[in-house]
This record gives C-alpha cells, structure tokens and sequence, in this order.
C-alpha cells in the first residue's frame, strides 16, 4: 500500500510541477523593464500596476480596430485621446509595458504629468516631461474601453482573430486568453464601469482635466458617491526643490509628497503587494531635481523687467517664492473661484484615509482645506489653462474682469498662442482638436481671482511679458 501511495504521489508531483511551471511563466513571470535615464523611467517606468491590475498588451492593442464604431466621431487610435507617443515606442507616454505572464500595460505620473506643445500648426510636437497634459481625454478614454467590454463582441472569437493578425500568439498563451485572461479583462471593466457610474451624473472632464479623488473613494475608501465634482486641471511635477514645504494638490489636501506618490501608485492600481515604492522615490527624486520648462519664444527683455515690478507689487504677496503665502491655502470668501473642488473632500474623506490597515504604511498627511492654494509661478506659461477647474485658457483672460472673460472655449488643442500666453482656443482647428469646456456648467465656473484686472493695459502686457520669465 505504501508503494502504491508513493507512486500516485510521484505521479501527481510529475504532473503538477510541470503545470505550476507552465502557470508561472505565463501568468506570473515578471520580466521588468529597465531604463538607463530618469526621464525615461518618468515617461515609461512601471510603479507596480502591471501585476495588480495591468491591461493585457494585445488586446488593448487590436481594440481602436475591432471597435472602431466606439471610437468619438472621427477617430481612429488612442492618439485621438489625447495620447502623446514617441517613435519607436511600443506604449503612449505614462503606459508602461511590461511582461508579468504575458504583456501588460500599466499607467504611471508620466500619462497625466506629459505634454506634448507645438509653436504653430504644422509643427512636430515638443515632448515635455512634468508638465500637465493639456491633451489627454481620460473620461473619454476611460467611456471607449467600457463600450468596448460592454460589446457582445468583446470576446475570444472576435478578438484572438485580431491579436492573431499582429502578433504571433502562441498556444499555451492563446489558452490563456481564450479562457482566462479576455473574460477576466472583460470582468474588470464592467465592475470599474459600474463603480465610475457617477460620471455620467455630472459635467464632462475634457481633455487635460480629471477628477482625481471621487474614484478613489469609491473604488479604495468604497464609500457611495456624494454628488461632488472634482474635476481639476492637472497640475505640474516640477521644481519640487522649491516647493518643499508646500500643500499638495489644488486644495493643499496634503503635506506630503511621500504619501501623494504612494496615493497615486495605488490610485492607478497598484496593490500594497505589487507597489513599486523604490520606483516611486526615483520618480520623486526626478521631480524634485526637474526644472520648470523655459519659454519657448522669444521675450522682450525691458517690457519683463517693468513687468517685475507689477509683478513685486500686486502678485507677489500670494505667488513669489518666500511669500508665507505662496504653497499655503487661502480662504475662499477672498478668492472668489469655483468651490466644487472643495465640497469633494472632507475631513471625513481624510479620516477614511487614515484609518486604512491595508497597506504596509500608515496614510498621516491628507486633512480638510478651506480653499485653493497659492500657487508658485515657475513654468506658469505651460500650465494653461488656469485656475484649478482650468476654466480660463489664457493668463491674458485671466487678467479680465470675469464678466469679460470666455464662456465657452475649446481645451485639447496644442498649439500655443504667446500673446495670449495659452493654447489656442477658438477657431476651426482648436474645435476639430479639442472638446468645449461651459464655464456656465457646475464645477466649470469661471469668476473669482479678480486680481489684476483692474491694472491698465500696458501694465497687463508688461506683467505677461514678465511670467514667461518665471
């Protein structure tokens, strides 16, 4: 008896092992990605999303042509999301590629914190890492790949087909796709749908905006939607060094940029198993050390230095280095902008946070805010649009009175416009290019920071010539 229970044991060993094996390598191997600079890391390097909840490569590739009908009226690839992608590049900009079983596409800071700026129509594009993409649709993204899951097509007959027909699939891996990986993607989709329900109850993000804390509190804090907008313009990662001390995000909802890299990698999908922390350091190591970008077009000297002086004498209080302003929060009744923003975090929202036991670390630094912060100026030419909901498209409107500035303007459109100092946003190609942000939607609000506009002319044009100093 006990020679039979060890052969049987021997026999199941001999077929197990050789499945376990065939299980790691195309489900768990990991094959990372290596880069020999910090840029690259920034633009393509993996945070730890891939093994926790990465999109599988090949599918994510054949989707634009197998469901070409979902793609927006006119469309036809994720460039036409907002996507920046550079030659000889596998992935856009911020998805990082990496093998974990088989290939699959994470995101990191580099997708939202990218840019991608041309001085005149026609031009190629000038890729500049840190600074807020002003392109990229995420909701709309976001909409296409629930369309797609949503599809009775989305499945093995119709989509092994088309990896089939670019990428030479082998069969083990074939398997797996046909029976696990498809229905799981296809899974995962319709519970993300299903959680990010709540968009489709408020007004539209538009490209280079997001709403970067109501899907935390669903999809981490798993608390039900509160009715908030939180749709903010995307803000820069540079120039760290002089930011220390500073409040972080929009509404200074945090003290450190520790916690806020860790927040990100986890708002991403990274899992406190797959989290890449020392990935993270190195992104923040990148961006404390990363200059603002320098302005691209020329610039009057002597109108700058009277401008400094405009600049010395109405923004500097709030906006210079060394002002105890500058980084902090500042009271809402003085600022005047939209509160939407505000009402989506609370000290609860905080103290959810906090209490996490989850993770290897201990969340210590979000807390309520009472209003926007102060922003430094460096590389403010780059940051168009402005004001925290991005509902002004030039530095030049935002010195109008806000009855005087636009109601309606095109975001997405990546021509630069320097005597307006922001992107173009009217006309047949900025519409083509880009979608409409209404200031009279709730959350796209336009007033408040009346500060300036009532300077003259001269002093205006002096004071812009000036920012493109900073």
């Amino acid at each position: 008896m006990g020679a039979t229970i060890r052969k049987l044991v021997i026999g199941l060993l001999l077929v197990a092992v050789p499945l376990g094996a065939i299980a790691w390598y195309y489900l768990l191997r990991q094959v990372p990605a290596r880069f020999t600079t910090d840029e690259e890391y920034f633009k393509y390097g993996s945070v730890g999303v891939e093994a926790a909840s990465g999109v599988p490569y090949w599918i994510w590739y054949v989707l634009p042509q197998v469901f070409a009908d979902k793609l927006p009226a006119g469309s036809k690839s994720y460039a036409d999301f907002g996507f920046i992608s550079e030659q000889g590049r596998e992935g856009p900009v911020g998805l990082p590629i990496m093998t974990v079983g088989f290939k699959r596409l994470g995101i990191n800071c580099g997708l939202c914190h990218t840019a991608a700026i041309r001085k005149a129509p026609g031009e190629e594009p000038v890729i500049i890492p840190g600074t807020p993409t002003s392109t990229l649709d995420l909701q709309a993204y976001l909409r296409f790949l629930f369309a797609c899951a949503e599809d009775p097509r989305f499945n093995a007959d119709t989509l092994i087909p088309a990896i089939e027909a670019v990428y030479d699939l082998p069969f083990i891996e074939g398997l797996l796709y046909r029976h696990l990986v498809i229905p799981q993607m296809k899974k995962t989709l319709m519970k993300q749908r299903a959680q990010t329900a709540w968009m489709d109850t408020v007004p539209d993000w538009g490209p280079g905006r997001q709403d970067p804390f109501n899907p935390a509190k669903s999809q981490i804090l798993k608390l039900p939607y509160d009715g908030s907008v939180g749709a903010a313009d995307v803000i820069p990662l540079w120039n760290w060094e002089a930011h220390q001390g500073f409040a972080l995000h929009w509404d200074g909802l945090n003290t450190s940029l520790e916690e806020v890299l860790l927040n990100s990698g986890i708002g991403n999908g990274a899992s406190n198993e797959t989290i890449d922390i020392e990935g993270l350091h190195r992104i923040g190591a990148y961006i404390t050390k990363l200059p603002p970008p320098p302005y691209p077009f020329p610039i009057d000297n002597a109108l700058a230095e009277r401008g400094a002086v405009v600049f010395a004498n109405r923004c500097a209080g709030c906006h210079a280095f060394g002002s105890p302003q500058v980084g902090q929060p500042m009271r809402m009744e003085h600022l005047g902008t939209d509160r939407e923003r505000i009402a989506s975090w609370s000290q609860a929202t905080a103290d959810a946070f906090h209490a996490l036991e989850i993770y290897s670390w201990r969340y210590t630094h979000f807390r309520d805010s009472f209003g926007y912060v102060a922003v430094a100026l460096d590389g403010i030419w780059a940051r168009a649009p402005y004001l925290h909901n991005g509902s002004v498209p030039s530095l030049r409107a935002l010195l109008e009175s806000p009855a005087d500035r636009p109601v309606v303007f095109h975001r997405g459109y990546n021509v630069y416009a320097p005597g307006d100092m922001g992107f173009v946003s009217g006309g047949p190609e900025a519409e083509k290019a880009g979608r409409a942000l209404d200031t009279r939607l709730r959350g796209n609000a336009n007033g408040g920071h009346d500060f300036g506009t009532d300077l003259p002319d001269e002093d205006k044009s002096a004071l812009l010539e000036y920012l493109k100093t900073l």
